[in-house]
């Protein structure tokens, strides 16, 4: 018997409903339906509680190869939980171009660094877009790290996507408005997202 079929037989012997097993388990509706038709399989954590709620051990639940999908499935999970950290995390340190000096002003001949706050001489309509373009690849950071457990399939799809393409606008922005150091230094940040990915697959 499969893992879906033992789980729908257990919850019927104990008169549970799909909606009352996922109470218990901590977990959505959808879950339960899911696991019950085949379509997936729980965490280890859940198998765990599964196990422990119908006083059966896990090697009952599943065969050799059910555990090895799912432990192969909560690798997987764990390593796009790590990746959306980080990508979120450089993301947001998008932020520190306000205070670090990583832009060429030029005042009386002389070429200082200065941070994008302290950037002066530049046009003010320029330096909206970097604050804009900066902004929102900083939002979306936090975006990343928010919803790190959304399962929707235009997020999850996307999201990695959708990070490096703002990483690359801002990267291009920087070099064709000569502002090499800080090209160089989102540069960095897409080196690290695109190994991730790569690393991955």
């Amino acid at each position: 018997m499969e893992f879906n079929e033992k789980l729908q037989e257990l919850r019927k012997n104990k008169g549970l409903t799909q909606e009352e097993l996922a109470e218990i388990l901590f977990v959505s509706r959808t879950a339960i339906s899911k696991w019950e038709s085949g379509r997936g399989y729980p965490n280890i954590e859940s198998l765990k509680a599964i196990a422990k709620l119908f006083s059966i051990t896990v090697d009952e639940l599943l065969s050799g190869e059910e555990l090895l999908n799912i432990a192969e499935q909560d690798n997987k999970q764990r390593e796009n939980h790590i990746r959306d950290l980080i990508f979120g995390l450089l993301d947001i340190s998008a932020l520190s171009l306000l205070f670090l000096p990583f832009f060429a002003q030029k005042t009386d001949d002389i070429i200082k660094a200065v941070s994008l706050l302290s950037l002066t001489s530049i046009s003010p309509y320029l330096k909206v877009i970097y604050f804009c373009v900066v902004g929102f690849l900083v939002l979306y950071g936090i975006l990343t790290l928010a919803l790190q457990t959304n399962e929707h399939t235009f997020w999850v799809l996307n999201k990695s996507k959708i990070s490096l393409i703002l990483n690359l606008v801002l990267i291009l922005l920087f070099i064709i408005s000569l502002q090499p150091y800080a090209a160089i230094f989102l540069f960095i940040f897409l080196i690290i997202k695109i190994f991730l990915l790569l690393k991955n697959r």
